[in-house]
């Protein structure tokens, strides 16, 4: 029963992380980023606001739900 309970709840994380991948923008720096060796760092300006932060915030707590959830399914098998 805890394992069908927690498999349907892994199911609906991975749905709702694929979702909030797939929404986030899509960062492009083209290659003259890459060829001019801007780093960007911790503390860089390129902080998402708005909606990008909450997607974000979204993207990493439904990962880490995944991660816990399949970690203790791999305990209770």
């Amino acid at each position: 029963m805890v394992v069908t309970v927690l498999s349907v709840i892994q199911v609906i994380a991975c749905l709702f992380l694929i979702v909030t991948i797939l929404l986030q923008k899509a960062p492009s720096r083209g290659m003259s980023g890459a060829l001019s060796g801007q780093q960007e760092t911790f503390f860089g300006s390129n902080k998402a606001t708005g909606i990008e932060a909450v997607l974000a915030n979204l993207t990493k707590i439904f990962g880490v739900v995944f991660v816990i959830i399949s970690l203790i399914l791999v305990l209770l098998g």
